[in-house]
């Protein structure tokens, strides 16, 4: 990623060094709206909704953070003596990571994750609905079946979504009709991150129904075990079939 298209990293890195910062979001049909902003990416575990907080409780062992922004969740579980390693394609958000302390933070979007480049892990961790960095089914499936073999055999992957189907809003209904119209799913929203003059690239980002997870996920060596509900979004629980 160009400097000039980490519209999220200098986001972030504004919001550690103290400046005001808010995060827009801009998708393709022209719907422009604000995050949660940078705050939520560096809240503490007291923070953290209850549904994280009951979902982290079940990390164990070596974990990868994947999205790991200015790394919230590898702070903490490096505190509670864990090995951890954070990942994300933004370049200065990765920067910011380590510049608070994160041990082991890298510049790497998720299809370069793999056994090779990483090593293997006990918990794969997805906050902050970034399952929805799978981008679409079949590329989550394709994953979903890399991440089989980059776990042991008691590995678990605790992946946040939000339930798009729970909305009354005419503009995403209607956004999510245009998406079935052009044979996508319905909640495969395609946006970017725009920060001051920085515009972020285009991309995917696929936010499912928990029937449609479970859909996903079967046959690739995965089954959800639980879902941890939470206000507006989920956790499941993936676990080795």
């Amino acid at each position: 990623m160009k400097p000039e298209q980490d519209a999220y990293g200098r986001e972030v890195y504004d919001f550690y060094l103290g400046e005001p910062a808010t995060e827009i979001i801009e998708r393709e049909d022209g719907y422009v709206g604000t995050s949660g902003g940078p705050a939520a990416y560096f809240a503490p575990y007291a923070e953290w909704s209850p549904a994280q907080q009951e979902a982290i409780g079940l990390a164990h062992g070596r974990c990868l953070d994947i999205g790991c922004g200015p790394g919230r969740i590898c702070l903490y579980l490096q505190e509670k003596g864990h090995e951890v390693v954070g990942i994300d394609n933004s370049p200065l958000a990765i920067h910011t990571a380590q510049l608070r302390g994160v041990r082991e933070a890298r510049v790497m979007s998720i299809t370069r994750a793999s056994r090779q480049t990483l090593g293997v892990f006990d918990t794969i961790i997805m906050f902050g609905n970034n399952f929805g960095l799978f981008g679409n089914a079949a590329r989550a499936r394709w994953l979903l079946r890399r991440f089989a073999g980059m776990t042991t055999r008691d590995g678990r992957i605790l992946a946040e979504s939000r339930n798009i189907y729970e909305t009354t809003d005419p503009d995403h209904l209607a956004y999510h009709e245009w998406n079935r119209q052009r044979g996508r799913m319905s909640g495969q929203v395609r946006i970017r991150v725009r920060y001051k003059t920085l515009i972020g690239p285009w991309f995917d980002y696929l936010m499912v129904s928990p029937e449609e997870m479970a859909a996903i996920v079967a046959g690739t060596g995965w089954q959800i075990g639980r879902m941890i509900e939470g206000e507006g979004s989920y956790t499941a629980v993936l676990e080795k079939v």
